[in-house]
């Protein structure tokens, strides 16, 4: 059954006003934004939008300007209906709508960051340790409550609960020499000798 959490957000949740005022043509002549353009990507391909943002192969691009690509992380991270992905399914809904140099890098130190998925993911948790060998427990509380106390017994009647059925179970009352004596399947009135 399809719920909220298991489909995506048909509206796009990514646009920051910061981020298309950013990109406008003014800002980018400043020195710090103007710069980044010559160094990350030749202006060529970077081709102006209706809105005034330069966009790459029909993504926006996100200069290093301000703190725009760590709103647009945060919030693709954070988002209502995502419940914080790993860095492989962000970095996928990411780069349909964005690219800026070292993107991906960018997103795997981002989220291994997050406390978050720090503690929850599970690729992080230890497997939980598996208990003693219950059959071992089974085997010396037999011997001691039962065998110490009345003796080895010669024959047991018992009803077909798993626990009597097992190989473990048969195999450790034959070594005992006890004949096991199962009731019959679906007849109750077997339930008073067992």
């Amino acid at each position: 059954v399809a719920d909220a959490l298991s489909r995506k957000e048909r509206d796009v949740p990514l646009r920051v006003q910061a981020l298309v005022e950013a990109l406008k043509p003014e800002n980018l002549k400043k020195e710090d934004v103007g710069g980044i353009i010559k160094t990350d990507i030749p202006k060529e391909r970077l081709e102006p939008r209706a809105n005034g943002t330069l966009c790459l192969n029909g993504r926006s691009w996100l200069p290093c300007y301000g703190d725009l690509r760590s709103v647009i992380m945060h919030e693709s991270h954070k988002s209502r209906y995502s419940i914080n992905p790993g860095s492989k399914k962000m970095y996928q809904d990411v780069k349909k709508l964005y690219w800026w140099p070292n993107m991906k890098a960018n997103i795997v130190t981002y989220v291994s960051k997050c406390l978050t998925c720090a503690r929850v993911k599970a690729e992080h948790q230890r497997p939980s340790r598996l208990e003693n060998d219950p059959s071992d427990k089974l085997a010396r509380f037999y011997l001691n409550r039962i065998v110490a106390r009345h003796g080895i017994p010669v024959s047991i009647i018992c009803d077909r609960d798993g626990r009597f059925t097992s190989n473990l179970w048969k195999s450790f009352q034959k070594a005992l020499g006890t004949d096991i004596c199962m009731s019959t399947a679906y007849h109750p009135e077997t339930e008073g000798q067992s």
